[in-house]
């Protein structure tokens, strides 16, 4: 079968052939319906050396996939034979408190899992590929009826990211209060839409590009700001002078987070949702008083099962562009040359 494999660090990855993998006990073989292409993949591909993570290549890329199941393992019991599922990508040990509340992303026995710190596409071989063995049906999340497993990819961390950083400060979303969203690329486009089909929250969606905010106001911002020197002062100015409630940063660079932190009104949350590498020097009067400074981390299983039906419903989707396996290189250049609208999908 075909797979998009990274062979080598600071390297594009190859489309190799290898052999279909064939389940043991506990074991799940899908056959790849679509997977996500991820901003993160090319600083995975591009920057990162030997010796940095605990797991090194070869291994076939693609940790946003859904697909059919293909072929189950003795022991298995909670999928069968083409089914329609998603992956739930982080895999953790699955015994700590952390992974039996379903958030395998803070996973405190990383030692014990199928690979430390990682999941499939993420050190073992994930969905840019015609199957993709699953080590354990926990991983599995039904596609719910209305939703199909090209547009359910994505969402898988796209979409779980995104819903996650919103969920998180769902308290502070009334129906007063206003959301900033920076950055309105591949999660930033469902983060706007996240905020309005959960909360009753204005939303101000911020870019530096007019081809993202058109996207912006097409999935529902309520305003649209050029990312500029001005753009903290017309935040303000469309809060009465308070400042946004929430601001959550796709970007995370240097410029944004500073610009996330100057638009924050007193006791709201700031997420730093991109991997940009941006740093601010937080201390007690850096910021209005308690402003919260947070990260987040990809999202929980139980979170996934609720993007998904929200997806079914058709209150939630992901705009994507798709390519073959065969062209799935294209689609990682075309991503990191900005040329991608919403998010690349990768359909064998």
């Amino acid at each position: 079968m075909r797979a998009l494999q990274l062979m080598n660090w600071k390297s594009d990855p190859e489309l190799v052939e290898v052999p279909k993998p064939i389940p043991g006990p506990g074991e799940v073989v899908i056959k790849v319906g679509a997977a996500g292409a991820c901003h993160s993949d090319l600083h995975l591909m591009y920057e990162f050396e030997a010796g940095l993570l605990p797991w090194n290549p070869p291994f076939t890329l693609g940790h946003e996939t859904s697909g059919y199941v293909d072929s189950i393992g003795s022991g298995v019991s909670e999928v069968k034979v083409g089914d329609a599922v998603a992956v739930y990508g982080p895999w953790g040990c699955g015994k700590c408190a952390r992974c039996k509340l379903g958030i395998e992303t803070l996973c405190e026995n990383p030692m014990a899992a199928p690979i430390p710190g990682g999941g499939g596409g993420l050190g073992l071989n994930g969905g840019m590929a015609d199957y993709m063995l699953i080590p354990h049906e926990r991983f599995l999340v039904p596609i719910p009826e209305g939703l199909d497993v090209l547009t359910a990819a994505p969402l898988t961390d796209a979409g779980l990211t995104p819903y996650h950083a919103v969920r998180r400060s769902w308290s502070k979303m009334t129906p007063d209060a206003t959301v900033v969203v920076i950055g309105v690329g591949g999660l930033g486009h469902m983060g706007v839409q996240f905020v309005k089909a959960t909360s009753g929250a204005k939303v101000i969606a911020v870019d530096m590009k007019q081809e993202a905010l058109d996207l912006a106001t097409k999935v529902g911002a309520d305003y649209v700001l050029l990312s500029n020197e001005e753009a903290v002062a017309k935040i303000r100015a469309l809060t009465n002078g308070l400042g946004a409630d929430v601001v959550l940063d796709f970007v995370g660079a240097e410029a944004t987070i500073k610009m996330a932190m100057a638009s924050a009104r007193t006791f709201a949350d700031v997420t730093v949702v991109g991997i940009a590498g941006g740093t601010f020097p937080f201390n007690f009067f850096s910021q209005g008083y308690e402003v919260s400074l947070q990260t987040v981390y990809w999202g929980s299983k139980p979170e996934l099962v609720e993007l998904l039906n929200l997806a079914g419903r058709g209150l939630v989707h992901a705009e994507i562009t798709t390519y073959s396996l065969n062209n799935a290189v294209q689609a990682y250049k075309d991503l990191q040359a900005g040329k991608v609208k919403g998010r690349a999908v990768i359909v064998p």
